[in-house]
């Protein structure tokens, strides 16, 4: 099942590596930096394209790796032909550069990644997304238009979203049928924001925000809205169940065949061991293939339960630039128009004035909602919500709309967002997920 690092060596030989342009420059772009660095067999680090140039330059010297830095399309090919690494804050010169041949995003941001996306695609690149927060907010119409133009886009391996679908995938050869697929969540508090979180943020070296998504539940929404999106199982309520198990293992325990049968869907496990991962509950009652999975140790069925006790994304990002440039093939990308969306609650009392911080911060946190349900009701989206101003008061935990807030003006996200609506609800009655 394994075939990208073969052709990636067979890039290696024959002198054309994949050259990659890396978008960012922080926490989880140093962790690539660091892989495509090493460097790998058939793939190169061209460039980085960062909006502060001197973060990118860091990148490069703490490999003692020279780079030129680029203000032109001229200089930015000039540079590549002759060999060298490049710099620059113009993701265009990246994106229609013949010396590039994928783009990846690492940036974390909504409003900055869609205008990557967009550049990517016009620029005919193939493009890995380390984005979440992009993926779950208008990822359905990027990949819209990314099939459009024959452009590969995907999320990225090593995230949670895509961990669970290579699980998908892998159990589906063995005949099974996946009925419920999720992360291993650790510890949930929807409260929890910069000032509870900035001690361990410091201490593992990550931005604030970044470590407070983790904790309120934002990332985990985001995530599981993405594995809904790709696959077809659904959210059957908002911010799922959450199952309190010892072990991930013992998940199956808890379940009701007849109900995951009639709605397969995405949820989570809650403290449960290994604390990590991701995980995919499948169906079987054929009794031969029941007598060899309880001789093979996976219990007594008809629900069993495979998972991956780590995730580790800047580490297996590289496959996914071999996957998707080489083959075309995405570790995890929405299918059609929108199954799930991720809304913003109040975490605070919110005061008419007020502009919202956005993910990661004091005012909101996300979580998953059916995307139909979230689209009656206007409700405003997390990916959305940060730059927002408050048109009236909001009491804590309530979810916000869009007749709550004013939304900034000339951005791209919120005009993606609005063709994505606008498909969802065309496409309302038409469009029936295939649930994988």
């Amino acid at each position: 099942m394994i075939l990208v690092d073969n052709a990636l060596k067979r890039r290696e030989a024959a002198g054309q590596p994949l050259r990659v342009a890396l978008i960012g420059a922080g926490f989880a772009a140093r962790g690539v930096v660091q892989q495509l660095l090493t460097p790998l067999p058939g793939m190169r680090l061209a460039a980085i394209v960062n909006r502060s140039l001197d973060k990118a330059e860091r990148l490069f010297d703490e490999h003692d790796r020279p780079a030129a830095v680029a203000e032109t399309a001229a200089q930015f090919n000039e540079a590549l032909a002759s060999g060298q690494a490049v710099i620059t804050s113009d993701v265009q010169l990246a994106a229609h550069s013949e010396h590039i041949d994928v783009l990846v995003d690492t940036t974390g941001q909504v409003e900055y990644g869609a205008q990557v996306a967009v550049a990517a695609i016009a620029g005919g690149k193939p493009l890995v997304m380390a984005n979440a927060e992009l993926d779950a907010t208008v990822g359905p119409i990027l990949k819209r238009q990314a099939d459009q133009a024959g452009v590969a886009i995907s999320n990225t391996d090593g995230d949670e979203p895509a961990v669970a679908m290579n699980l998908i995938r892998f159990v589906q050869t063995l005949g099974l049928r996946p009925v419920m697929a999720g992360n291993i969540k650790g510890f949930l508090d929807v409260h929890r924001n910069p000032d509870t979180q900035r001690e361990f943020a410091e201490r593992v070296g990550q931005r604030p925000p970044m470590i407070v998504s983790f904790a309120d539940g934002t990332k985990l929404s985001l995530e599981s809205a993405i594995l809904a999106n790709a696959t077809g199982l659904a959210v059957t309520q908002r911010g799922m169940t959450g199952y309190q198990v010892e072990h991930v293992m013992d998940l199956p325990q808890r379940l009701n065949a007849a109900e995951l049968l009639a709605q397969p869907r995405v949820d989570y496990a809650l403290g449960a061991q290994p604390g990590n991962g991701a995980f995919v509950v499948v169906y079987s009652a054929e009794p031969i293939k029941q007598q060899y999975l309880q001789y093979f140790k996976m219990g007594d069925g008809p629900l069993y339960l495979f998972y991956t006790p780590y995730h580790l994304p800047t580490f297996q990002l590289p496959a996914t630039i071999g996957r998707v440039a080489l083959f075309g093939d995405a570790a995890v990308a929405p299918q059609g128009p929108p199954i799930a969306d991720v809304i913003a609650l109040a975490k605070r009392d919110l005061k008419a004035g007020a502009e919202l911080d956005g993910i990661g911060g004091f005012d909101c946190y996300g979580v998953i909602e059916d995307a139909h349900l979230a689209a009656r009701d206007r409700l405003l989206p997390m990916g959305i919500a940060g730059g927002c101003r408050l048109a009236r008061d909001v009491a804590q935990d309530t979810p916000l709309t869009y007749a709550d807030v004013d939304l900034p003006h000339g951005r791209l996200c919120d005009r993606l967002r609005r063709e994505q609506d606008q498909w969802l609800q065309e496409q309302a009655g038409r469009f029936v997920a295939e649930v994988i």
